[in-house]
């Protein structure tokens, strides 16, 4: 009877979804997607682990990021056959393809970059030398690039700071959604290569042909994205930069991990393949919920908005550490616009990193660093160019990064490693800026030990700029064994992000006490990027924990403890805000403005937020009572 049921429930999701251009076809009720990529250069062991051991129907790798989509552009422009990600062809699908083929193992990749036809055509030419059949499917329409003047003077401006569109756009690429991977799915493919699409469409794509979900299934598109936000970034979800780190072993041979779906629309299991390292736990789980979110209970994708504000993670008994059960996740209608990320040049920059050893090595490392400054700027005087545009100048091992909160005395460390990054509006400038580092070796501080890497590399910085699109200008194509086809674009409602939802930062109702913890004793912690923006997931060790978590862990709290990182333009404004995840009594920090530009547009040495996290873990909890039974 409940087969039947499920049965008529596929076939009316089936037929919304015909209706709106789509072919989806109910396939089987097990379903298990593995992510055995988080981005360009991730491990070469994953995908082997996850076809050989993981008993898996999909495959799914996630290359791109806004950085990756302007480097691929710019390959493309020197040659007309690149512009993809060669690994996914050679070191990932070349070792595979008579596994992939013979276990019926779908394959889901963004691999395409800016060429997905070239990525297509050189896997099928490798394919058909070893006598493997495959059907493969390319989805573009991402790529806006031909479109640039057009947007240009429509005014399109930035969707957060209002800017206008900058002169050198390098790349311009639409966040594509599930949909159309499906379709191809349906199309019979085993291999669909993409270009941009939002991360987690990749593992929604496949439910969506499964299970027959259509456009208007919101609480399904948002379960099967959160299943997808958990493994998107590989095993950052199985143990990987986990809180308790110290606690987590197998690293070499960490588990990458894998969805299981039994037909439940409203719920899954996260788990990795047996006899694999690391470890699933509603902890690891829940840290990687919270990874690159802003407001939960808004999250903004091309086929659905998420509310993950009451998403439960339980675990599995008989697998403790080894599967999660995950549920709670609602959907809304999505946005009638698509995100379009585009990257634009702003000049060039150059890191120097140099050892220093010795009494007050601090010390020396900054004046040496200030010294080649002085020097560097009496030279561009003579020639006439202007000053640095920004300089960053850290001594790493004396706690530089953490600003006032650095440990008293940590700054007489012996041994420290100068990072010295600049950035100019004339690439000539920093030539000479990488010629007068290697003199202070015999011109300046003794202990100064060598130059890592040599001499600095100039290159061009790359900085975002963000904006939204409509959908309906945005046309998306499937190629299917060379037959295009253009799908249509459903219509929406628009939705905006609702910030009413970000809740009052004390409670003022909990118990004080004489005891006083270190955050992290208190709370697991995941810090990501956004750009510019940074966030901070902060989960209770135990519900009983969380509301002295959001009666002292403030947002003011946390700009005061940040203030030093924070854009002095927005340092005396209340600029941080905190939301709350009442299912996984966690609370989420998001701090905009607070990575010098952020990825390669920051000089700094965390230009991507991945230590901010660990930075508020040595944060002191004070005047509550004795939680150590709670703890334990």
């Amino acid at each position: 009877m409940m087969l039947r049921v499920l049965s008529r429930l596929r076939t009316a999701a089936t037929s919304v979804a015909l209706l709106r251009g789509f072919s989806t076809t109910p396939q089987s009720l097990n379903c298990r997607i593995g992510c055995a990529s988080g981005f360009w250069g991730d491990t070469m062991c994953a995908a082997p682990q996850l076809v050989k051991q993981g008993d898996i129907n999909y495959l799914v790798m996630d290359y791109l990021s806004e950085i990756t989509m302007s480097l691929l552009t710019a390959a493309k422009q020197k040659s007309p056959e690149f512009g993809y990600t060669p690994d996914f062809v050679h070191t990932v699908m070349s070792p595979l393809l008579t596994d992939i083929k013979q276990k019926n193992i779908k394959v889901l990749a963004n691999a395409g970059g800016v060429n997905p036809h070239q990525c297509a055509k050189v896997l099928a030419q490798l394919a058909a030398d070893r006598g493997v059949e495959l059907k493969i499917a390319v989805v573009e329409g991402d790529d806006l690039m031909p479109k640039l003047e057009e947007l240009r003077s429509s005014g399109i401006k930035s969707m957060d700071s209002q800017a206008a569109m900058p002169a050198t756009i390098q790349s311009m690429n639409a966040y594509l959604g599930a949909f159309p991977l499906a379709h191809c799915l349906s199309r019979g493919a085993d291999v669909v290569i993409s270009g941009r699409c939002v991360d987690s469409a990749l593992v929604l794509a496949p439910l969506i042909h499964e299970y027959g979900w259509g456009p208007t299934d919101y609480d399904k598109l948002a379960t099967g994205s959160l299943a997808g936000h958990l493994v998107e970034c590989g095993a950052q979800c199985t143990g990987g930069i986990f809180t308790d780190w110290d606690h987590i072993n197998g690293w070499d041979n960490i588990g990458f991990p894998i969805v299981e779906f039994d037909g439940s629309p409203d719920q899954f299991v996260l788990t990795k393949p047996p006899n694999t390292g690391g470890e699933v736990s509603t902890a690891t789980a829940a840290e990687q919920l919270l990874y690159e979110i802003s407001d939960p209970s808004c999250y903004l994708l091309p086929d659905v908005t998420c509310d993950f504000t009451n998403v439960q993670i339980q675990p599995v008994q008989d697998k403790l550490g080894e599967a999660v059960h995950v549920f709670g996740a609602k959907g809304k209608p999505p946005s009638s616009m698509y995100k379009v990320s585009a990257t634009y040049a702003d000049g060039y920059r150059a890191t120097a990193l140099c050892p220093v050893v010795g009494p007050r090595a601090a010390d020396k490392a900054n004046k040496t660093a200030n010294s080649i400054l002085t020097r560097t700027r009496n030279i561009f005087k003579q020639l006439k160019l202007p000053d640095y545009t920004d300089t960053c100048v850290k001594a790493l091992g004396s706690e530089s990064t953490y600003g006032p909160h650095s440990r008293e005395g940590v700054s007489a460390s012996r041994e420290v490693v100068l990072w010295f990054a600049v950035s100019h509006s004339n690439k000539k400038a920093l030539e000479i800026f990488s010629r007068e580092i290697a003199p202070a070796g015999t011109g300046m501080a003794p202990g100064l030990t060598g130059l890592v890497g040599g001499r600095p590399r100039v290159s061009p910085i790359l900085k975002l700029f963000s904006f939204l699109y409509p959908k309906d200008s945005v046309p998306v194509s499937v190629t299917v064994d060379g037959t295009m086809e253009t799908l249509p674009c459903g219509s929406h409602d628009p939705v905006e992000e609702d910030s009413s939802q970000c809740p009052s930062n004390n409670d003022g109702n909990v118990a004080g006490g004489d005891c006083c913890y270190k955050l992290s004793e208190l709370a697991y912690l995941r810090s990501g990027d956004k750009g510019d923006t940074a966030n901070i997931g902060v989960i209770a060790r135990h519900p009983d924990i969380f509301p002295y978590l959001k009666s002292h862990v403030t947002a003011e709290l946390v700009q005061k403890y940040f203030y030093h990182l924070i854009d002095p333009s927005v340092q005396d404004t209340p600029c941080v805000s905190r939301y709350e995840l009442p299912g996984t009594c966690a609370l989420n920090f998001v701090l905009p403005q607070s990575l010098g530009g952020g990825g390669i547009a920051s000089l700094r040495c965390d230009p991507l937020g991945k230590a901010y996290g660990q930075m508020l873990a040595d944060l002191e909890i004070r005047n509550v009572p004795d939680l150590s039974k709670t703890l334990n």
